[in-house]
């Protein structure tokens, strides 16, 4: 009997999605297997926490599966699955949001570069610096290597909107790192 898991790699999301809505564990292992590291990526950029970008992206997979007779085969899957973790970001974020008002957090000491590193920029501090909208944008065109189109789609957008946002926030980046000592 072939490993369906191997056979998974060669599948395309799509066809992995349409086997999931079938009850194929599976291809539902396979989809989590294959988008999970992306997503986890796409989370960083926004929340800038390990633990939390973890939570993001088990909240994820519990409303894709929740929604996965939503799917429509034939559509790409990677844009309905990223418009799912962009509603599971927003909530997260108006959750903290609530939280934050009632709890007061505790501080943690920053990490240390190893010893003899060149400093850099922070990365994380200047995706900071960009409105969400710029920042949601460049998370998934560049960290998720996403498509204008799957940005356009998951975000609920247009494709010139997609652009525009892009282009805007690579401006910003640049102006930040050029005040930082690192421009051209």
């Amino acid at each position: 009997m072939p490993d369906r898991c191997a056979a998974g790699t060669a599948e395309s999301l799509e066809q992995l999605m349409k086997r999931y809505q079938h009850g194929d564990a599976d291809a539902a292992a396979a989809l989590i297997d294959r988008v999970s590291p992306q997503l986890y990526r796409f989370f960083m950029a926004q929340v800038f926490s390990r633990k939390y970008a973890q939570d993001l992206l088990q909240d994820t997979w519990l409303r894709v599966h929740q929604a996965r007779h939503t799917y429509r085969p034939g559509e790409p899957a990677l844009p309905w699955i990223y418009a799912i973790a962009r509603h599971v970001r927003v909530d997260g974020f108006r959750k903290r949001r609530r939280i934050e008002v009632r709890e007061r957090g505790v501080e943690t000491l920053p990490e240390r570069a190893p010893a003899g590193s060149a400093p850099g920029p922070d990365l994380e501090a200047l995706l900071a610096a960009l409105p969400e909208s710029q920042r949601e944008v460049i998370a998934m065109l560049k960290i998720a290597d996403m498509s204008l189109e799957e940005v356009a789609r998951a975000t609920s957008s247009s494709v010139g909107s997609v652009k525009q946002k892009a282009h805007r926030g690579y401006e910003k980046l640049r102006e930040l790192l050029t005040a930082g000592g690192y421009g051209r």
